[in-house]
């Protein structure tokens, strides 16, 4: 089993992760997960979005995508054209307003209509989960060459666009036009 929290592996029997502290649910019939999955799918492509008053009149979805952390070819694979370009988060960077939550930024649109960017840390290369709670890397659709894609950084010292391997494991944000 994986923690939906922080990707770390843990046992099955396992009642909270060992290494952010979450507490886990029980697990589910398998029918029901596979219920579950397909709906959850469903609906991750049909939630709120919030309209922040961008210049592209660009909306951005309310929530992270369930599932945690993804590699740049699972992010494009799964979400497709509702994954951010890296024009549109460098349009989030400059137009909005950033206050560090604590663990996150309250981005705040030019209509005054607000989400939250959560620093959920990343996926290394090699599995390991490193820097929850103080920082935040989210993918754009953008490649950068063959092996990087570039992504939208963040911790409580500010904001940037940064590129890097496509095979660290990064939050996702969706968008719609």
């Amino acid at each position: 089993m994986v923690c939906k929290h922080c990707g770390e592996e843990i046992a099955d029997e396992s009642k909270y992760c060992k290494l952010c502290e979450a507490m886990l649910t029980p697990k589910k019939p398998i029918w029901l997960a596979v219920v579950l999955i397909v709906f959850g799918s469903i609906l991750s492509c049909s939630g709120k979005y919030v309209d922040l008053g961008l210049p592209s009149g660009t909306k951005w979805k309310a929530e992270n995508e369930e599932g945690g952390l993804y590699t740049y070819d699972e992010a494009v694979s799964r979400f497709g054209d509702k994954l951010p370009t890296m024009k549109q988060l460098g349009e989030l960077e400059c137009e909005c307003q950033w206050e560090w939550i604590g663990d996150g930024y309250k981005v705040t649109g030019p209509n005054g209509k607000s989400i939250v960017l959560s620093a959920a840390g990343y996926r290394d290369c090699d599995g390991s989960v490193n820097d929850v709670g103080s920082d935040g890397l989210y993918w754009s659709s953008t490649p950068c060459g063959s092996e990087d894609a570039w992504y939208l950084y963040f911790n409580s010292g500010g904001v940037s666009m940064n590129y890097n391997y496509r095979c660290y494991g990064l939050s996702v944000r969706l968008v719609q036009d």
